[in-house]
């Protein structure tokens, strides 16, 4: 599932092609993508055409698109959602669900999504932020993002570093990808108890999720299939810089220990045995 700086790829493309732009037709190809607006498909088509696209925006891995008129069209990528720009002569993509014409030009935003568990709502009033995704945690990047106050709150959690890397509504947009690289740049291991880390620990790793992001974001995101792709087309190519997520048996850059993979909430974590020491159990 696409995480954050594959969405933030995907945010920045479209920025410069939508912004200041109207929206003349939308055409609904398929409903499920729009299954969350109660009306029903006709009625998303209809109400989105004539509005006027501000500066996309991003929470996490969402996406939403702000309109003028202080509404907003949430978007969640889902699995395999991908956002092109295309021509309006140009053929179709097999899976193109929803497709937006742009006024005065031949320019036309389409939504692919192959699984379909990505989707496109309109959030009323939501220009600012949805309320439907009010409740998610600033990200790493986000100018409201307190490092040391989040970095509290994570020792103070009765869970494992990794899981709370990944709770949302403590630090938004890491996946299980940048978890695992975040936590082998820090060298601690993903069942690492939150309440044992120190403040000093506890802030590199969210230090460390934020650095491989940002190398992620400079490099395109990452991308194992032809399912994620910019608006563009180019596909990301990050994985081909990870150290331990994927790299099972491979040595570890740093020790060259071979990296483990053990299983975790119906996924995996990726780590270096030598570099990221599994803790002690608690005493007593």
């Amino acid at each position: 599932m696409p995480e954050l700086p594959e969405v933030e790829t995907v945010r920045a493309g479209l920025e410069p092609m939508l912004r200041g732009r109207a929206v003349s037709h939308v055409r609904v190809l398929h409903p499920r993508p729009v299954r969350k607006h109660e009306l029903g498909p006709r009625d998303f088509e209809t109400t989105l055409a004539g509005r006027t696209f501000c500066t996309p925006r991003r929470r996490g891995k969402y996406l939403w698109f702000p309109f003028d008129d202080g509404d907003a069209m949430l978007a969640h990528l889902g699995m395999s959602g991908q956002f092109r720009m295309d021509r309006v002569a140009d053929p179709l993509l097999r899976n193109t669900r929803v497709l937006f014409d742009l006024a005065d030009s031949d320019d036309q935003l389409r939504f692919v999504d192959q699984r379909m568990f990505g989707g496109l709502s309109l959030s009323i009033g939501g220009a600012e932020i949805p309320f439907e995704i009010a409740h998610i945690a600033p990200d790493p990047f986000d100018e409201h993002f307190d490092l040391g106050a989040v970095a509290e709150r994570m020792r103070k959690k009765r869970t494992t570093v990794k899981r709370a890397l990944l709770d949302q509504a403590l630090v938004s947009g890491i996946g299980n990808i940048y978890a695992d690289e975040a936590l082998w740049l820090a060298q601690v291991h993903p069942e690492r108890p939150t309440q044992r880390l120190t403040r000093t620990q506890a802030i590199a790793v969210l230090e460390a999720a934020r650095s491989v992001m940002a190398e992620a974001l400079e490099q395109g995101g990452t991308s194992f299939d032809a399912l994620y792709v910019k608006v563009n087309g180019e596909s990301g190519y990050f994985d081909r810089s990870l150290n331990a997520y994927g790299q099972t048996d491979r040595p570890c850059p740093r020790c060259g220990e071979p990296i483990v993979r053990a299983e975790f909430m119906n996924r995996s974590s990726h780590f270096c045995p030598s570099c990221q020491r599994r803790p002690r159990p608690a005493r007593g």
